[in-house]
Order: structure tokens, then C-alpha cells, then sequence
């Protein structure tokens, strides 16, 4: 009996069409157990397909009580059925809201088909796609200002250089070299505006040593700060601009741990995900580091516009840390977002494997 039952939730190459799907896709046999589900699945219940296999349904969603009733009238009247906002809790204790179809099938063991349609996945598509847009207009805005006033700071710059060595009172010297370092302030802030329009050097990357580097350098200017370590040391190499890359995620954990006055604990986290769309496009696999800090959040007034360059949080603050983190993600045909409640703000970076050879550094 029990090697029937371990047969039974094995594998059957019959699936493995599922597995291409872009729709999260579970496989019940007549017992409401698991016999399948696909990566889309994996990523949306956040588990493994291995944990999953000969999982009662029911263990994995929580039993909602139409989708149960659901599954009963189909296994029983060989009826499909469609459900909308199904609340399901993931083991953490996060809710999503999905849409559910449920089909009668009757291959290689299985009796129900299950498709998973997350509620807000084209809520958040249609929310990047705005997000990308407004970042390249911010972009552009920012450049042409940026030329425009990068010029006659060098000629105040120089005027002040001039006009100091003919002022022989100390006291009025001092005004020219506030003017002088004032330019230099401006000029450097100017520099990083239109660093961000630089062309990328792709290589080939290891994200852990991105995050190593990262992390000795918030450890520098930060002692007070706890960076920890969550990674995935399988995830393999991908394709980017090294020096991109550490200047983003540099930026986000600089961000907290200013935010968190030099005080708390920072946590860089590494998963793989597979079957994702970053930038309208399809990938098989992608990698996603989440950087994680217990500090008072993102103002909320701001909370929409944390992207957008000169938005801060902090007095005395640039907002363009965050504007060119943006910018270096989504060049590498990722996506960035944020989430943050007080005591708790993550940043999520996904970042494509193999990205497509069509980059353009806008």
C-alpha cells in the first residue's frame, strides 16, 4: 500500500508540458492530493514541488470554503467551476488574492486541475510598465537639466578661483571659497545625475559577491549596523553591470541604514524564481535578492514616490539614491519595488539569468 502511494505522487512526464505555463497550475489526484504543480505555483505558495507532492490540498490553501465545496462538486458532478478573490495564507502568514479555475481531467492519475491567477498580478504589471515610463521621462528631464546646469557652474566655479587672488582680506576669501566649494557640491550632484546614462559593461556575475562587497562597505561606514546573510548559494551567475549593480543595492542599504541612524539590523536575502515576466518580457529563471531592515519605514506620504528623483525621507537628503537604483534595475531588464510598514521595509531587486541580447541604456 504505502509503495502505491509513494508511486502515485511521483512525478509523470505527462506534466511536464505544465511546467512552461505562466499560470500557476496544481494537479489533484481523486483524493484531493497533491499530484503536481508547476514553477508558477512554487513561486505563488512559496514551495518547493518536492514539499508539495502528496500534500492534501487543503494543507496548502488553507481550505477556503467555496473553493472546497468547489473541488467536491467537481469530483463528484464532473463540473468546472470559477472562482474570484479566494483568500489563501501562505506559511508566513501572508494573504493573497487569487482567481481560481477548477477542471475535470482524468490523465495519469490526476482528476482536477487547478489554475491560480494572483488578483493584483495585472494591477502590478500595468504598475510597472507606469513605473518605467515615468522613470524614463524623469531620466531624460533630469539629464537636460543636468547639461543645463552643469556649464555655468563652471563658470562661477572659475570666476570665484579669479576673484579670490585678487581679494587680499582673509575675511572676504572666505566667501569665495564658499562659493567654490558650493559649486564643487553641485558639480558632483550633477556627475551622479548623468551617471546613470553611462553604457553598460555586462560580464558574467556571482549576486553573493555583489552583496559581500555591498556589505564590508555598510560594515565601514555603518559599525552600529548588523548586516545578515539569507542566501541561496545555488543560484547561478547572471549577466550585468558589476559596478551598476553594487551602486544600486549599495544605495537601498545605505538608504536603511541612515533611516535607522546607524542603529539596527539589515538582512540581504537570495531566492530563485522561476517562470517570471520582468519588462513585458518571459524568463525561465531569475534571481531575487530582497534587502530587509527593521528600522521606522518608508514615510508613507512618500511611499509612491520613493522612485522619483529629489523625493527624500531624510532632512538634508539628494532622493536620487533610490531614482538610480531604479535606473541601473531596470537596465539590467529588471524590477524593483518596495514594501514597508514601520519596523519592517523590504526592497525586492529581480533580476533576470539570461537576459535578452536587445538591452538599451536609456
Amino acid at each position: 500500500m504505502h509503495a502505491a502511494q509513494t508511486r502515485s505522487h511521483e512525478e509523470d512526464p505527462a506534466f511536464a508540458g505544465l511546467d512552461l505555463l505562466a499560470s500557476a497550475v496544481i494537479l489533484l489526484d481523486g483524493e484531493l492530493r497533491i499530484r503536481h504543480c508547476n514553477p508558477a505555483a512554487e513561486n505563488l505558495f512559496a514551495m518547493s514541488r518536492r514539499a508539495c507532492l502528496g500534500l492534501p490540498i487543503g494543507q496548502l490553501l488553507g481550505n477556503p470554503a467555496a473553493l472546497a465545496a468547489a473541488l467536491d462538486n467537481a469530483l463528484n458532478n464532473n463540473w468546472s467551476y470559477t472562482g474570484h478573490d479566494i483568500i489563501v495564507k501562505r506559511d508566513k502568514g501572508e494573504a493573497i488574492h487569487l482567481d481560481c479555475t477548477v477542471t475535470p481531467i482524468e490523465t495519469a492519475g490526476a482528476r482536477l486541475l487547478l489554475e491560480f491567477r494572483p488578483i493584483d498580478y495585472q494591477l502590478r504589471a500595468a504598475r510597472e510598465e507606469r513605473e518605467a515610463v515615468q522613470s524614463r521621462a524623469n531620466r531624460e528631464l533630469i539629464r537636460n537639466l543636468a547639461h543645463e546646469i552643469k556649464n555655468p557652474l563652471g563658470g562661477i566655479r572659475g570666476s570665484a578661483q579669479l576673484l579670490a587672488r585678487e581679494l587680499d582680506n582673509p575675511a572676504l576669501k572666505e566667501y569665495t571659497e564658499v562659493i567654490i566649494h558650493e559649486a564643487d557640491r553641485l558639480q558632483d550632484l550633477m556627475h551622479r545625475l548623468l551617471s546613470s546614462h553611462r553604457a553598460m559593461q555586462p560580464a558574467q556575475l556571482n549576486i553573493h559577491e555583489i552583496l559581500e562587497r555591498v556589505r564590508r562597505l555598510i560594515h565601514a561606514e555603518f559599525p552600529g549596523v548588523k548586516v545578515m546573510r539569507d542566501y541561496d548559494t545555488s543560484l547561478p551567475d547572471i549577466t550585468g553591470d558589476r559596478e551598476q549593480l553594487i551602486q544600486a543595492i549599495l544605495n537601498i542599504a545605505r538608504n536603511a541604514a541612515q533611516a535607522m541612524q546607524g542603529e539596527g539590523e539589515i538582512v540581504f536575502r537570495t531566492r530563485a524564481i522561476r517562470q517570471v515576466t520582468l519588462a513585458k518580457k518571459r524568463f525561465r529563471l531569475a534571481i531575487e535578492v530582497q534587502i530587509i531592515d527593521n528600522g521606522p519605514g518608508i514615510p508613507e506620504e512618500i511611499r509612491d514616490r520613493i522612485f522619483y528623483p529629489l523625493v527624500s525621507g531624510r532632512e538634508g537628503g539628494t532622493g536620487l539614491g533610490l531614482a538610480l537604483a531604479q535606473s541601473f534595475v531596470q537596465q539590467h531588464q529588471g524590477s524593483i519595488e518596495a514594501d514597508s510598514v514601520p519596523g519592517r521595509t523590504c526592497f525586492t531587486l529581480r533580476l533576470p539569468v539570461q537576459p535578452t541580447k536587445d538591452r538599451t541604456n536609456e
